[in-house]
């Protein structure tokens, strides 16, 4: 990897020249021009020029302007191009046009068979949250699984745990997914965008990626272009009054010459969620998090970066049958440390090669009582991980090879799972083609991947577990169609199969999970899960409005769940892990229309219905239908109703909650405070101050969900 890092040659380099314009060839100043593939970016001047140094090659060009619809255009450097002339029409509509996630190089949204979302810009700022799971839960197909306000797992459509990747910069976040009291470990003030891609993609990254994949990108470094240096700096600060959350945040960047860096650091503290019938003890958090990012960029082409992150804080947890006036209680103590390396390099022929590795230390502490009644440690687990991805981009094939290598250390005095090696690795193959050139109405995907892992287990006695190894492989497909009979409407088709491995929580538990109130069993003769999907879908957009409809269905061999039994072990309910087939099916729909200038109106519907079909009953937690319909008047106000039905389709571990209406207000604009540019967002959920319990929530047997909560964020600088 090390060769490939460094053997970075100053190639030619040529000059891309040309303008933005609207519809009626007037030029548009301050659009971005985003060099998706290399990671640059320019600003149109004010008579709309810009000009790009780019090394010979193929790139892909997205181009942004507020109050414009987005473009994407394919450059071909090298090749003698008179000046580019680019227009831009206008729209109400903010869109992320390229995705980097569907595809492992950048692409176009509206080419790809698979559904891709991004949450970038006013919408990620407005929606950010200590937990990443809510800040995407306002996502068509993608709900929550919470513990309070603070801890979150993704749900994509009805898929949740293990079988939802996430991934930090496109490295994979590895942690403990067997747990509800946990979420994944990423800032979200650090994201300048997320994407999602909603349904079966290990053909791209492996085990995990049943349902879908979620991936954190951070911003770009900043970039001099070789010439003289500069510093910038910005700050967060905000507050929330349901549990007088507080949160500020600083970061510090600069370029000079080649080289571009990045600090960031924000610190979050909380004490108890209330809601409409009191407050519930034990629920505050603190957490400290940082990032550090350096890296060069070469007129060439090549580029190199580091970056160290750190994730880390302590989650209170509500008991369930905590003792009048007692003070403390159980909390979770995570905490996570992450290197990464990324570089890539112009080869000739058009070729591009990419590397990103990543070094990995997950560690995750429970502090509950003990027998005697002092608090301790309940178990102490310590997850290192090594992860090393190669690609090849040629145009619109990308080949990689990927390898990762894994030890689990358990302790404590609740064993939850044994200590154990695992290493795994993987080579695929992925391609698109636009048919009849860039404006041809068929675009096409296919990939196949094979991986192979190997589990060595240690032995455990207090588990019950042998020392023993478990070998398996797993091959992944996909095969997906883009039919754009016309500028405005398209038709997609995909068809995928994925993986996943069991955890070591479901081949080997044998002990209590207080947070469940059950003693938990695994099975380690379970074989992995695979599915095969298909997924369907029309897009439609026209200048003031937009429409997107899409409907799926997976069907999951070997499926992994728990189910009771009629053994008691300590008083508790003794739960064995098992496998079944079972299905999925489900669809969502959006809509956005402007209904007249500067006034839009949103709506979006999603529903999922999931099946055991071996005992011919529901899935647990499957989410309950959904919708919502909300109206913005240019960007800086907006009224949403969220309305989420009962879930009649009960599993036995169920339990039932009825159905509930949010009524959701937010505003934002730009100020200018002690000579600075600033921003102001503020939003008021639950303005109602509604009493309810969500079917995900894992409160939801014993304390209702959070009331009223006022959120103010300032902020300023390169932060915004």
């Amino acid at each position: 990897m090390l060769a490939l890092l460094l053997s970075v040659v100053i190639s030619p380099a040529d000059t891309v020249m040309g303008r933005v314009v609207d519809d009626a060839g007037q030029p548009i100043a301050a659009a971005i021009l985003e060099v998706s593939d290399i990671g640059r970016s320019v600003t149109t001047a004010a008579d709309g020029t810009f000009r790009l140094v780019l090394a010979p090659g193929r790139y892909t060009l997205a181009i942004r302007r507020q109050g414009y619809a987005p473009a994407v255009r394919e450059l071909a450097v090298g090749e003698s191009r008179a000046p580019l002339e680019i227009a831009l029409k206008r729209s109400p509509f903010r869109l992320e046009p390229i995705t980097v996630t569907a595809t492992r190089q950048a692409a176009a949204s509206t080419a790809l068979s698979l559904p891709a979302t991004a949450l970038a810009g006013d919408e990620l700022r407005r929606a950010q949250s200590v937990s990443l799971a809510h800040l995407v839960a306002g996502l068509p197909g993608v709900s929550a699984i919470t513990t309070g306000a603070q801890i979150g797992k993704p749900v994509i459509r009805g898929f949740a745990g293990p079988r939802v990747l996430v991934l930090d910069n496109g490295s994979r976040l590895e942690d403990y997914s067997w747990s509800d009291e946990d979420g994944p470990s990423i800032e979200t003030a650090f994201a300048r965008r997320v994407e999602l891609i909603r349904g079966p993609a290990s053909v791209l990254y492996g085990s995990d990626a049943l349902g879908g994949v979620l991936n954190v990108i951070p911003a770009q470094l900043p970039d001099a272009a070789g010439g003289a240096g500069f510093t910038r700096t910005g700050f967060t600060l905000s507050g929330a009054s349901n549990n007088t959350e507080v949160s500020a945040g600083a970061q510090v960047e600069g370029a000079r010459g080649l080289f571009g860096w990045r600090a960031a650091a924000i610190g979050r503290g909380a004490r108890n969620l209330h809601t409409p019938s009191g407050e519930l003890d034990n629920t505050g958090f603190g957490a400290f998090n940082g990032e550090a990012t350096g890296g060069w960029h070469w007129p060439s082409g090549s580029a190199l970066a580091m970056r160290i992150v750190h994730y880390g804080g302590e989650f209170k947890l509500l008991e369930a049958n905590a003792a009048p006036g007692e003070e403390g209680g159980p909390e979770r103590k995570s905490g996570d440390n992450r290197f990464q390396v990324t570089g890539q390099r112009p080869l000739a022929s058009n070729w591009r090669l990419e590397a990103k590795g990543q070094l990995q230390q997950h560690s995750l502490i429970e502090v509950a009582d003990d027998t005697s009644g002092e608090e301790s440690e309940a178990f102490n687990l310590q997850l290192r991980t090594a992860s090393l991805d190669l690609l090849a981009h040629h145009g619109g094939l990308t080949l990689g090879v990927t390898g990762i290598g894994q030890t689990n250390d358990a302790s404590g005095r609740e064993p939850i799972v044994p200590d154990a090696n695992t290493v795994s690795g993987a080579a695929f193959a992925f391609a698109r083609r636009q048919l009849g050139g860039p404006g041809g109405r068929w675009a096409l995907m296919v990939g196949g991947r094979a991986d192979g892992r190997r589990l060595e287990v240690e032995r455990d006695d207090s588990l019950g577990v042998a020392a023993q190894t478990r070998n398996s492989s797993a091959w992944s497909g996909n095969a997906g169609v883009v039919f754009t009979p016309n500028s405005a409407l398209a038709l997609t088709l995909n068809l995928g199969r994925s993986w996943r491995a069991p955890t070591l929580f479901e081949l080997f538990a044998n002990g209590p999970h207080i947070g469940e109130a059950r003693y938990e069993l695994g099975d380690s003769a379970l074989n992995p899960e695979s599915n095969r999907g298909i997924d369907v879908g029309v897009r439609w957009s026209a200048p003031a409005a937009r429409f997107e409809v899409t409907a799926y269905h997976n069907r999951v061999r070997d499926y992994i769940y728990v189910t009771p039994t009629t053994v008691v072990v300590d008083s508790l309910p003794v739960y064995q892990y098992t496998q079944a087939e079972a299905e999925l099916f489900g669809g969502e729909a959006l809509l956005d229309v402007e209904i007249g200038r500067g006034v839009n109106v949103q709506g979006r519907l999603d529903a999922v219905r999931g099946n055991n079909l071996s005992s011919h009953e529901p899935l647990p937690l499957t989410p309950p239908l959904r919708g919502s319909v909300g109206i913005s008047l240019r960007n800086q106000f907006g009224v949403e109703v969220e309305s989420n039905a009962e879930q009649k389709r009960l599993n036995p571990l169920d339990v039932p909650t009825t159905g509930y209406t949010l009524l959701n207000l937010w505003g934002g604009g730009d100020v200018r405070l002690f000579g600075r540019p600033m921003r102001v967002d503020v939003s008021l959920r639950n303005a109602l101050d509604k009493t309810y319990r969500s079917f995900l929530s894992r409160y939801k047997t014993f304390a209702d969900d959070p009331g009223r909560n006022l959120i103010v964020r300032l902020s300023t600088g390169s932060l915004d």
